[in-house]
């Protein structure tokens, strides 16, 4: 946790946002404002950042989160270094590109993690009677790639590159279910919880098919990042009758690297307190425990969160 290159970055020096956003609540002294980055409304960032606000709300702590929806990874990510947010929700890899300075972002970004706090699952989507069976057949196809400034946009660009070109439309959750309800696209990338809503309210509607991603697994983990993984849709989620493996990518919560220490410890006992909270409407089945949450990569733990882990430890 305590590497040269953590200490590198946690470093960095930026100008005293949350000061600056410092207010008062009655007579119980100042209240630390903080701008959460989340996502579409919706999706599970913004559930995530909705349920965080009321979990911190309920504490007895100076301390009021307040989530701000966006296009998710790559814009929260700019959020945070131009400070118009002081925390953030963003996938693995997208971050470590912020903080390494690649692809989307033309310098490293000095952004610090607090913890991991769950696995996206990469879904790729078609009717169950179109012409596509494979991820090769998208080639020169319409397909709803993510919003741009998404992450998921990110993945699903990756998994392309490997697969064939195609006909990248630039749409979020909502308007890709659209989209491939009325036929415009003939399949649609998504990558969050799992369930996610939106698609599970589409199958009910639309005969589906989940096409099988375990395979473009290698190359984007051997060109980005290990954060890329193997993981498996379950049989029964979705109408699905078998299991479907896929690729996962951890999610990050981000802060700005002068966000205090004593307000990331304090978080983050909110955060393990009420974790069943937090990921009720994100992902079934999830799990949050410290030994996972410091498995960050490239991206430096806060001190705040360094020091939280270590009086996990003992």
């Amino acid at each position: 946790m305590n590497g040269p290159s953590r200490r590198a970055v946690l470093g960095a020096g930026l100008a005293a946002a949350t000061g600056a956003l410092g207010g008062c609540s009655g007579g119980s002294g100042p209240v630390r404002r903080l701008r959460l980055a989340t996502g579409p409304e919706g999706g599970p960032y913004n559930a995530f950042g909705k349920a965080l606000a009321l979990a911190v709300g309920a504490s007895d702590l100076p301390l009021e989160i307040i989530p701000v929806s966006t296009a998710a990874s790559v814009n929260n990510l700019r959020s945070l270094d131009e400070g118009s947010a002081e925390l953030a929700l963003a996938m693995a890899d997208t971050a470590e590109d912020a903080v390494l300075g690649l692809d989307s972002f033309s310098r490293p970004t000095p952004v610090t993690a607090l913890a991991r706090v769950y696995v996206n699952y990469t879904h790729l989507v078609v009717p169950a009677d179109g012409p596509v069976r494979t991820v090769t057949d998208l080639a020169g196809r319409p397909v709803a790639a993510g919003a741009t400034g998404s992450g998921v946009r990110v993945v699903a660009q990756r998994v392309l590159r490997a697969a064939g070109p195609a006909d990248e439309r630039p749409l979020g959750l909502a308007a890709s279910v659209t989209a491939l309800r009325e036929g415009t696209v003939d399949a649609l990338f998504w990558s969050g919880g799992v369930p996610t809503p939106a698609l599970a309210a589409l199958a009910r509607e639309l005969p589906l098919r989940f096409l099988p991603l375990d395979a473009y697994v290698g190359p984007p983990r051997a060109r980005y990042a290990p954060v890329y993984t193997t993981v498996t849709l379950p049989a029964g989620v979705y109408g699905l009758r078998e299991p479907v493996g896929t690729i996962g990518v951890g999610n990050y919560l981000l802060a700005r690297t002068d966000v205090q220490e004593g307000v990331v410890g304090d978080l983050l006992r909110v955060v393990f307190d009420r974790w069943r909270d937090l990921l009720r409407e994100v992902t079934a089945g999830a799990r949050l425990e410290p030994r996972f949450a410091i498995s960050t990569g490239q991206v430096p733990l806060h001190p705040g969160a360094a020091a939280y882990y270590r009086s996990v430890y003992g």
